[in-house]
């Protein structure tokens, strides 16, 4: 086959572009090995250090700070701390004056502005601090997008919008600090922010199983409060290496996740009295609308956070709640439940507590329209065995279960006509007859999809029976003397009714000690761990 002039012209085309590629290629290699090289150094040489550098004098920056290697190598002074800024708008803000300030009393310290994407209207920044974009362009290297790479110092002193330093010193004082603890529980110093509200130190408790946080004020310690979260405008001081090993480091709201993670690795904080750090530019925004934008931007960053984190409840310290999920208006937080196994147990998390509460808001409407219509119900199956062992839903369970009679059925006008399809009621709620046999269900809403399950039994020679049966071992018949009379018991903040002895009737479904021995539905695939109870 003859190959034509224009096929050879373009095979050499190619060919010359895959050799640039390739020296291209191996150019930015050797250039990201020096800079590595050259970063071990700077931090070997800061971390010998005892002090920043003197304010006046010959100072020496990072490479962050762009100064030569060796200057730094002549002053032997290299500065301890990169100031990072993270907190700010774009379409408002005072990002170039919080650098001034900082720059103006110790120009020797690494300044890093850390956005999400590049800030429009453009910062303009002094001549030694630094804008860093997370989001990944495709024609940059990928550490270009990840700040552990720009921050060369010991520590890193996080700031919000601004703050601005008066005096050096207190720099100085911070990291002195934190260097005193001797590397114990207290791994972050703070210092408050000159504002109209004081800081607050509190209490944080973090139950990744329950998804849910839980705020209390927090107690003094014997020299400044020592806690663990902050509530307030503060500046803090964390190790670089510590800061660097959460697992999302820089997340926004910056000191809601960084408090979140740091009290699940049992870390504290010290809030100094003093030193304090000034902000004359508060409030931060010069009108209403701006103010808004900046709540929403807030709000919708702190939904997004605690998604991440798999925080679905806050508990703050007045006791006020603050949900994140699982509302009429959003679909359920697990989906299909697969061998009586929800997917949350493989996390070793429980039920999400905002589905707990959407369950206890939809048993307690249909009980109300059972009661109301004359039908007689009963507690069944796990939810029984809840009612006895928590006086509530178990707290992995997904559903609930009602046994009704099936004679009944005619008095309530919401099941009575579900033969020609579903019913959504006037309060959202789904009522349908279940695809999976002759059953009822009774829907959340329309969109979230977490229920009450209705069992229609009825009696037969003393026994109570019905016409759809489960694979569950639990789902067998019964005397009807268990309903004869039925009592009152406790179940999800009302009064219910179930079997009048209870305990015989659970261990006829589940087996004999099931009250005092818990376990999860199928222990074959996911069993319960006892000693974590």
């Amino acid at each position: 086959m003859r190959i034509s002039f224009c096929q050879a012209l373009l095979t050499g085309a190619i060919l010359l572009n895959l050799l640039i590629l390739y020296f291209v290629s191996r150019a930015q290699q050797q250039m990201m090995e020096k800079r590595r090289t050259q970063g071990k150094g700077l931090k070997k040489i800061s971390y010998s250090v005892s002090g920043l550098g003197a304010e006046g004098g010959p100072v020496a920056r990072s490479i962050t700070g762009g100064n030569k290697l060796g200057g730094l190598m002549g002053s032997m002074r290299s500065p301890r701390l990169t100031v990072l800024l993270r907190e700010f708008e774009d379409f408002e803000n005072y990002v170039s004056d919080s650098a001034r300030s900082f720059l103006h009393q110790r120009p020797e310290v690494p300044f890093l502005v850390v956005a999400d994407t590049l800030p429009y209207p453009p910062l303009t920044l002094p001549e030694n601090a630094r804008l860093m974009v997370l989001t990944p362009s495709p024609e940059q290297p990928p550490q270009m997008h990840h700040p552990e790479f720009y921050v060369q110092t010991e520590f890193v002193l996080l700031v919000s919008d601004g703050v601005e330093l008066e005096h050096g010193k207190h720099l100085e004082r911070l990291i002195r600090e934190l260097e005193g603890e001797g590397g114990g529980p207290v791994r972050l110093v703070a210092a408050p922010v000159l504002t109209r509200a004081a800081v607050q130190c509190l209490h944080l408790q973090v139950s990744l199983k329950n998804w849910t946080a839980t705020y209390s004020l927090g107690a003094l310690g014997s020299s400044g409060s020592v806690c663990t979260a902050l509530h307030g405008d503060a500046v803090v001081l964390i190790r670089t290496e510590d800061l660097f090993n959460l697992s999302i480091p820089l997340a926004r709201p910056l000191l809601s996740s960084l408090f979140i993670q740091t009290a699940l690795r049992g870390w504290k904080v010290k809030l100094l009295e003093g030193p304090l750090f000034s902000a004359s530019h508060r409030p931060l925004f010069t009108s209403a609308h701006n103010q808004w934008k900046a709540d929403s931007r807030i709000k919708e960053a702190s939904k997004q956070l605690m998604q991440s984190f798999g925080l679905k409840h806050l508990i703050w310290p007045d006791g006020r709640d603050q949900w994140f999920g699982c509302s009429k208006e959003t679909q359920r937080c697990f989906g299909t439940v697969h061998d009586d196994t929800p997917e949350y147990l493989y996390l070793d998390r429980w039920t999400p507590p905002c589905c707990l509460r959407a369950l206890r808001e939809t048993t307690k409407y249909v009980i109300n329209i059972l009661e109301s219509s004359g039908v007689r119900y009963w507690l069944e199956g796990g939810s029984l065995l809840g009612a006895a062992r928590y006086q509530d839903i178990i707290p992995w369970d997904y559903d609930v279960d009602l046994g009704i009679y099936l004679e009944d059925v005619p008095n309530c006008e919401y099941l009575k006509s579900l033969d020609s399809g579903s019913l959504v009621d006037a309060n959202g709620y789904v009522w349908e007859r279940a695809v999976e046999g002759d059953f009822y269900r009774v829907q959340y809403s329309e969109t979230n999809h977490l229920h009450v399950d209705l069992w229609p039994f009825y009696p037969r020679n003393g026994v109570m029976t019905k016409d759809t049966w489960t694979e569950h071992k639990q789902d067998v018949e019964f005397p009807e003397h268990f309903l004869q009379p039925l009592v009152p018991m406790l179940f999800a903040g009302i009064t219910a009714y179930g079997p009048n002895n209870h305990r015989a009737f659970l261990e006829l479904k589940f087996g004999e000690g099931v009250i005092e021995n818990p376990q999860y539905p199928n222990p074959a695939k996911k069993r319960l761990d006892r000693s974590r109870l």
